[in-house]
């Protein structure tokens, strides 16, 4: 039963917004025992900065999950901005420290890492091709960076946006490698693609598949199909693939860690998901 003890996690998104999170997780929250309870919140784009704030003066509320349109202007709105937001140029959760400051982290690139990192791959030292560097491309950058992973090429149909996010990368990683431009997928442990090219049948793929060596990690941040057809072309080429979903769920707990909640695994959170 929610009472005035009831921890609550704010999930912040447009009212057109599909709200997931509470799908995934009250039914643990449920299961942990824990006094806590994901809320959904539509909040319109002007009214969103007031009401940040706002809902951060209830007693009870541990934290919020920021989705979009909201994630970008959050970074101007809390108070500290942790280094993998600032470099993604987008936050996607927000907690209240002991010192009464609002600060926000970005974790779809922390899912996706360690998505990786428990399919065995070894990333420090490792050379990756990220395409894509819209929102949940940058966030795959920094979250690979902060892995150790020694150079990282960036590629986007809009060159500019691949060259702001090398220039935020270098800034905070400055040993590190970085290109921007190319998409030749040859010679990589990784490739990535963060764009929603390959998702369907006869799309046109993100990069030339002739390409990637048979060695290389693939994989995809498309949800909504999940085996996509870039994930299927990389299979044909004898690659080892992550499919978008796994992001969802590695990321969840790195958002319970951030939050100070009890742990729990991506396979528990899938038993008892109710999506």
């Amino acid at each position: 039963m929610i009472n005035g003890n009831t921890e609550l996690i704010a999930h912040i998104g447009y009212p057109t917004h599909a709200f997931k999170a509470p799908l995934i997780y009250n039914p643990w929250f449920e299961k942990a025992g824990i006094n806590a309870v994901v809320v959904p919140m539509a909040c319109q784009a002007q009214d969103y900065p007031d009401f940040l704030r706002a809902v951060f003066k209830l007693k009870n509320m541990r934290g919020a999950l920021i989705t979009m349109p909201h994630k970008v202007s959050t970074v101007g709105l809390v108070d500290e901005v942790l280094p993998t937001a600032a470099i993604a140029g987008s936050c996607n959760a927000v907690r209240l420290s002991p010192e009464g400051r609002l600060q926000g982290d970005m974790f779809d690139g922390e899912g996706f890492v360690r998505g990786l990192l428990r399919k065995g791959l070894m990333l420090k030292g490792a050379r990756a091709l990220v395409v894509g560097s819209g929102g949940v491309g940058s966030a795959i950058a920094a979250s690979l960076a902060a892995a150790g992973v020694l150079e990282i090429d960036l590629f986007d149909i809009h060159g500019e946006s691949a060259t702001v996010l090398a220039q935020r990368l270098m800034q905070h990683y400055p040993q590190m490698t970085v290109r921007t431009g190319l998409n030749d997928p040859a010679g990589f442990d990784l490739v990535v693609n963060a764009t929603p090219m390959g998702m369907n049948e006869g799309d046109p793929l993100p990069i030339d598949m002739s390409r990637i060596d048979p060695s290389t990690f693939v994989g995809e941040v498309v949800m909504k199909t999940e085996m996509t057809a870039f994930l299927k072309a990389a299979q044909t080429r004898g690659c080892r693939i992550q499919v978008g979903s796994d992001m969802l769920f590695e990321q969840i707990p790195a958002y319970l860690e951030f939050f100070g909640f009890p742990n729990t695994t991506p396979d528990e959170l899938r038993s008892v998901s109710n999506l």
